[in-house]
């Protein structure tokens, strides 16, 4: 924390606030990482691990509501202060985003366990492997209060969406080939759609934390590489 308050429990509530949103940063990494596992290893008890956890993001992303309510209203905090409370919020929303989508991933890997094992499964590791990096530096950015680390992040963005681009092309191949290949195919698909997701909610974190460090947001257009859909226009903040 960049100074100290008069009033200790000020300093406190503050840290505390800081503590939920990183551990639930940890626990939106470790919830991607166990989904893709149960993916690979065609686990359905993994993934429904992964499934019952979410509750817990949930309340813990009420925690950080409560906190944020109460500071607001006891301690009128301003200009950093304000905007720490305010990104908290919006950041603790994002979090709960992606555990959602990494459960999404687990649900969806429970169905593809009943079909036979799809070839293009395995490039899925890969594409959550860099979201689970990009989770990881935001939140050291966070802990931090590195804007430098959270534009570098925003800035990987693209890379995933290449990633997503290029299975997308695989796996409509891979469809075509064979029509029996279409229903596991399309569970993928989605599952790649969801970790492309958790990348755009990985930049949202990373622009409430650069506005949060400089009191000013990012201007620039969001780099996008994803040629998949038929939509055009400049890219939005993801939402929830």
């Amino acid at each position: 924390m960049a100074s100290e308050h008069i009033i200790k429990s000020y300093d406190e509530e503050l840290r505390r606030l800081d503590n939920t949103i990183t551990e639930m940063g940890g626990l939106a990494e470790s919830q991607l990482a166990t989904a893709i596992e149960a993916v690979v290893e065609r686990d359905s008890d993994l993934a429904a691990s992964v499934v019952e956890t979410d509750a817990k993001i949930d309340q813990l992303q009420h925690d950080v509501d409560n906190l944020a309510v109460r500071l607001l209203a006891l301690r009128q905090p301003m200009a950093r202060d304000l905007r720490a409370v305010v990104a908290a919020i919006k950041i603790a929303s994002d979090l709960e985003r992606i555990c959602d989508y990494a459960a999404n991933v687990a649900k969806r890997s429970i169905i593809l366990n009943q079909t036979p094992a799809a070839k293009p499964v395995f490039e899925l590791p890969r594409m959550a492997r860099l979201a689970q990096l990009l989770i990881k530096d935001v939140i050291d950015a966070y802990v931090e209060r590195d804007a430098e680390k959270a534009y570098a992040v925003w800035m990987r963005d693209e890379e995933l969406d290449e990633m997503y681009a290029s299975l997308f092309r695989v796996l409509l191949t891979y469809m075509m080939e064979d029509p029996r290949n279409i229903g596991p195919s399309t569970h993928l698909l989605f599952m790649a759609k969801n970790i492309e997701r958790i990348g755009d909610h990985a930049t949202n974190i990373a622009e409430d934390l650069y506005f949060l460090v400089n009191g000013t947001p990012l201007v620039q257009k969001r780099p996008k590489a994803d040629d998949s859909s038929l939509e055009t226009g400049q890219p939005v903040r993801s939402q929830p």
